[in-house]
């Protein structure tokens, strides 16, 4: 059994759901290996931990590539405060009912499983920049690794990654952060970064539960203190405090404020442009939408634990894969193109030019067919890329090509 061929069978074959099933992946094996015949057990005996740890090992040094030649550079806004923006969040993948004791779900009203995939997304590297698999139960905060590495990078994080003392943390490793401000947080006002006429509210010492009933202006944009607890030690947590940046922006639509908290000062981005940057976060959700919706990341048919771990590091290197693809095809697209390769056109289009890439790979590998075969298959794969994967919405508004191209 060739390993090769076994592990790009998994990607290129589940991982677009060209095969739904260990049985259809079993067959497709045969049909690339040009075997007459390989044994059901065989096959699956061949998704075990080690498989498991391979392929995650697999994903790390494919994302280090990916992030090797970055796809898009930062608008020189951004790109005068840090080095890159990071986006963190986190998706359900269900699992069959049988994996319930093993993998409990959050809240369900009948017996459920689930895996929870974390995921960091690096926009400059246009993919993943690291992904864990955790418990459904696993709250997300506690997935938020902060070191000294994350100096000079934003991170933009839902309210599920929300804790003062880690943007305290953030903010004294030289890092950024943009969050929205949770519901039951009342900050206490420093100062405010504009100067109103007339009759405004002197926000100095007032909390924003007092100030923002009676609030009656487009934006409000001040320095506030918040308060934290720090870990504890020996048995005692000690409260402490920092300082921090918050933006209140009217929705006129919704009829209520938006408010955000972060790092950034006022002096490198206006109120307005923090909102539009946090508005950024849509790119994980879409990611994640891709990653379902094309790349088969919560198609499990199997009781397989190993298996069903296997092949989430399969469609994740799948994504890998695709996008690695993408940057090479945006690099060589008119610069007219290159915002129209949007993520879920094109994970359609890879999708549809996945049995060509693997014929391509295979041939290169020499696991595959006659370099006459490959010659007629590169047409097809390469129109499938590029023509298919293009927006026709010529002019769409992107949020992402207001902060990188």
């Amino acid at each position: 059994m060739s390993p090769r061929l076994f592990v790009w069978s998994l990607i290129l074959g589940f991982g677009v759901e060209l095969h739904r099933s260990l049985e259809e992946l079993r067959e497709a094996y045969i049909e690339s290996a040009d075997l007459e015949d390989l044994a059901h057990s065989s096959y699956n005996m061949r998704f075990t931990p080690e498989l498991c740890e391979f392929l995650r090992r697999c994903l790390q040094v494919a994302i280090a590539n990916l992030a090797k030649e970055p796809d898009r550079e930062l608008d020189p806004r951004l790109k005068a405060i840090a080095d890159g923006v990071v986006i963190k969040d986190s998706s359900v993948v269900r699992l069959h009912a049988s994996l319930a004791k093993k993998f409990p779900a959050t809240r369900s009203r009948k017996v459920a499983a689930g895996l929870k995939v974390d995921a960091l997304i690096s926009v400059c590297a246009n993919g993943p920049k690291s992904v864990a698999l955790v418990g459904e139960r696993t709250a997300d905060i506690k997935t938020l690794r902060l070191c000294p590495w994350d100096r000079g990078r934003i991170l933009l994080a839902d309210l599920g990654y929300y804790s003062h003392r880690h943007f305290a943390k953030i903010a004294e490793h030289g890092g950024f952060f943009v969050s929205r401000l949770k519901e039951n947080a009342d900050p206490l006002f420093v100062r405010s970064n504009t100067v109103h006429r007339g009759r405004a509210i002197d926000l100095k010492g007032k909390y924003l539960s007092e100030v923002l009933p009676h609030l009656d202006r487009g934006i409000l944009d001040a320095e506030v203190e918040l308060t934290y607890r720090k870990r504890g030690y020996n048995g005692r947590r000690a409260s402490d405090t920092f300082t921090c940046r918050l933006v209140a922006v009217w929705d006129e639509k919704a009829r209520r404020y938006h408010t955000y908290l972060t790092n950034i000062g006022p002096e490198r981005l206006s109120a307005e442009e923090v909102a539009t940057l946090y508005s950024m976060r849509s790119e994980i959700e879409l990611t994640f939408k891709e990653m379902k919706s094309s790349y088969a990341l919560d198609k499990f048919k199997t009781r397989n634990e190993h298996a069903i771990q296997a092949l989430i590091w399969a469609a994740l290197l799948t994504l890998v894969v695709s996008r690695r693809l993408q940057n090479e095809v945006r690099k060589n697209a008119l610069p007219e193109h290159r915002p129209r390769y949007t993520q879920l056109r094109w994970g359609r289009a890879f999708r549809r030019a996945a049995q060509h890439v693997l014929t391509l790979l295979l041939h290169h590998l020499g696991l595959g067919p006659s370099e006459k075969d490959a010659k007629v298959t590169f047409p097809k794969m390469n129109r499938a890329l590029t023509r298919f994967s293009l927006d026709t919405h010529v002019s769409r508004h992107r949020i992402r090509e207001e902060w990188s191209s």
